[in-house]
């Protein structure tokens, strides 16, 4: 069981998914049987495939001969009893648990015993579908992510019942298939689409408190390198499939007030607002340059100021406002991170605090905070929120965006949201992937190995969580949870230890 290599391989599904794994199984050289219930639907799936593969020979990215090969490999099939000869299958059909249960209970009867059954489920126990099965061991995910031929990430799923060979069987073959595996238990959306609920969290509670536009909050998120901000990405999967997903995580966790939808897209669902697909989510589409505008903060250029601050971080900014031409003083006597302007004021990073609680406590009126910076470097005009205490003056206002402005940035300002955007959000995806490693859904590489190659996040949450430290991470986390009085901001027991074992 536990060597596979160039054993005979099954898909069931000639959908996407299907296809695009039958070519990867085909192109590392196994012979493939595909089969559909749909009348003609394998032989269409690798019709389209041999366009694919010419389109590759094409571009020069693939040899004719190869091609050729991987092609001769696949087999459409009409009856599963075609492929008894097959020693690992991998399903790709609808999501239904009762159907994915009855495929493999008829599998069973047709197979060896020593065959491995892969569900490519996205979203549905792997415990679940394996229970009934007379071999429910042998019975392992394996999730693909689209475009199967180009993704890299595949999650190897292991619920109660499966056996550790056979995911270990699995994880190898991925390897053999060019994949890059990462294990998980099976759980509430894996790894990737659990781990990722933040990122679309986050910004659509800023939406809720009206803290800034969706234009702005993705400019500050592709700001922190996402490839794409929350908004655009709602609107490109579509808002009636991302609902879908985000009500199923919150029902699999029990109501759990992290995971919890929003009013702001289950009214964007309720007017049809679907996104690309239908033309109108989030942004209307096709989107003009003008759709695209960022509002420009009023700047002022500052006098004289102080960075404080004994981290590389401060010695950075310190530079860069030095290049600028301003007279810059460094204070490396305090430990925390602060701007503070001849003029008056001060500008600080945001520790989950708003700018009016900071005026608050510390007496004073023109107080702003701005955005975590996340990235090794920052590329000149790199957005960034910012945001100014209630009682501040316009021109203080105007000065703090001056300075962020000379230190390189794009200052955005957001309403005074606690948190701010990358902050809370990178905060958050850390807080998740904490809670995964806890609960012994995957290690911390592997969370990070499939953030950054399941959904192409520019870091791994605990990467992030290294720059950033344990303790700021903690502490603005706490911070949010005071603030906001729920669940939802709680800090996971596993990031608290880090903080106190560093201690």
């Amino acid at each position: 069981m536990t060597d596979l290599t160039n054993a005979p391989v099954l898909v069931v599904g000639a959908g996407i998914m299907g296809a695009g794994i039958a070519q990867v199984a085909a192109q590392a050289g196994h012979p493939v049987w595909l089969h559909d219930t749909r009348e003609g639907a394998a032989a269409s799936a690798k019709a389209a495939l041999a366009k694919t593969l010419q389109g590759l020979v094409d571009k020069g990215k693939l040899a004719a001969d190869a091609a050729e090969a991987a092609l001769a490999c696949i087999t459409p099939i009409s009856a599963l009893a075609e492929a008894a000869a097959a020693r690992v299958v991998v399903e790709a059909i609808v999501e239904n648990l009762e159907v994915k249960r009855g495929l493999f209970r008829d599998l069973e009867a047709l197979l060896a015993d020593d065959a491995i059954l892969a569900t490519n489920t996205s979203s549905i126990s792997v415990t679940a579908i394996a229970n009934g099965l007379r071999r429910p061991g042998r019975l392992v995910g394996m999730h693909f992510f689209n475009p199967v031929p180009l993704m890299k990430l595949v999650e190897v799923v292991s619920g109660l019942h499966t056996e550790p060979p056979v995911a270990e069987a699995i994880f190898t073959l991925s390897k053999a298939w060019g994949k890059v595996p990462v294990h998980a238990k099976s759980s509430p959306g894996f790894i990737v689409n659990r781990i990722a609920r933040p990122y679309y969290a986050e910004t659509l509670a800023l939406l809720q408190e009206q803290a800034a536009t969706p234009g702005v909050l993705d400019a500050c998120l592709r700001g922190a390198a996402f490839r794409m901000g929350p908004c655009e990405l709602m609107d490109l999967i579509g808002h009636d499939t991302n609902f879908a997903v985000t009500n199923s995580v919150y029902g699999a966790y029990f109501q759990d007030k992290r995971f919890g939808p929003s009013g702001v897209q289950r009214d964007l669902v309720d007017a049809g607002w679907l996104g690309r697909k239908n033309g109108r989510g989030f942004y209307t589409y096709p989107q003009t340059d003008a759709d695209k505008a960022l509002p420009a903060a009023p700047q002022a250029a500052p006098g004289a100021l102080t960075v404080h601050g004994q981290c590389a971080w401060a010695a950075r900014i310190a530079d860069a406002l030095s290049a600028a031409g301003l007279s810059v003083t460094r204070d490396t006597t305090a430990a925390a991170v602060a701007i503070t302007l001849a003029e008056g004021g001060e500008l600080r990073p945001t520790d989950g605090r708003p700018a009016a609680q900071l005026a608050f406590e510390g007496g004073a009126r023109d107080v702003a905070v701005f955005d975590w910076s996340v990235t090794e470097t920052v590329a000149p005009g790199t957005p960034i929120a910012f945001a100014v205490a209630s009682g501040a003056s316009d021109a203080f206002a105007a000065r703090a965006a001056g300075v962020l402005a000379a230190a390189g940035w794009q200052p955005l300002r957001v309403a005074d949201a606690a948190g701010l955007v990358v902050a809370r959000t990178i905060a958050m995806l850390v807080n998740e992937a904490a809670d995964a490693v806890l609960q012994g859904v995957c290690s911390p590489e592997g969370a990070d190995a499939a953030m950054k190659l399941g959904v192409n996040y520019p870091a791994g949450p605990f990467e992030w969580l290294a720059r950033a430290g344990a303790p700021a991470v903690v502490g603005l986390l706490d911070r949010l949870d005071t603030h906001y009085r729920g669940e939802r901001y709680r800090v996971s027991p596993w990031l608290r230890q880090r903080v106190w074992s560093a201690a």
